[in-house]
């Protein structure tokens, strides 16, 4: 079992006054040292130890997690809402007995929240908002299902074997709605701000532009330009660079259904 603890960093203030003996100490506030108090204290507050989420490990390279995007999913949203965490790496092709037992269905990711395992990242996500909801990540309903087919037409053009059969139109399509809606509403799924809902897509088209990129020679058209740069916008974000997969192993977790 790999372990990993990812915790924010501690910051204290420092008061230029200090009363002690019926006497009072002012330093002149210029030299006071006062470190800024950080985002999301109250969270770090409520989260004193880290959560334990399990997620699939590398095929490719030690101490990495692996081709999961709904374990990247949760990862993302315990990065964007400075959560600290163990992150507990599983070789999925030889489950170990203890992670059998949190898992009874050998599945990732799974988290342990107030002392039960749960799975399931849509499950895990909405506890997670509910639980720690600052900062906010809530998507509105009306926009939950924007991008919600891209993924599903992505694997049948991943996997098609005719390339006459309509399959990567139907992508095609998916993305063109996805441009069109992003070039109105953008930059991100619910404007300004990232939400639930790109945590969950993001992911998923990194997927799709290594995959196609490899098996299919297929890159997302430049006529596209929305959804190139939401893409670009999203993949350069620290947290999504610190939870990613590596490439190697996409295109290894492909595999099989590619090649059958």
């Amino acid at each position: 079992m790999s372990t990993f603890r990812v915790q924010p960093a501690t910051t204290f203030a420092i008061s230029s006054t200090i009363k002690h003996f019926g006497f009072t100490l002012r330093f002149p506030q210029k030299n006071c040292a006062v470190f800024r108090r950080p985002r999301n204290l109250s969270i770090m507050a409520a989260s004193t130890d880290p959560l334990e989420i399990c997620v699939k490990a590398s095929v490719t390279a030690p101490n990495k997690p692996g081709d999961c995007p709904f374990c990247q999913r949760v990862l993302l949203t315990m990065e964007e809402k400075h959560l600290p965490y163990d992150m507990k790496l599983v070789d999925l092709s030889n489950k170990p007995e203890w992670f059998l037992k949190v898992s009874p269905e050998g599945k990732v990711p799974v988290i342990k929240l107030e002392e039960k395992w749960l799975p399931d990242s849509d499950v895990i996500t909405q506890l997670l908002e509910e639980k720690f909801p600052d900062p906010p990540l809530v998507t509105p309903p009306e926009k939950a299902s924007v991008g919600l087919k891209i993924f599903s037409t992505f694997i049948g053009f991943l996997k098609s074997k005719d390339s006459g059969d309509g399959t990567e139109q139907a992508l095609l399509n998916e993305l063109s709605s996805f441009d069109n809606y992003i070039k109105e509403n953008g930059p991100f799924i619910n404007g300004e701000k990232v939400s639930a809902a790109d945590l969950s897509l993001a992911p998923k088209l990194y997927h799709l532009e290594i995959a196609l990129g490899h098996y299919k020679k297929w890159s997302v058209p430049d006529s596209l330009q929305y959804v190139k740069s939401y893409m670009k916008n999203i993949f350069s974000k620290d947290s999504f660079i610190k939870t990613q997969a590596l490439p190697e192993d996409v295109i290894a977790g492909w595999r099989p259904k590619v090649l059958g």
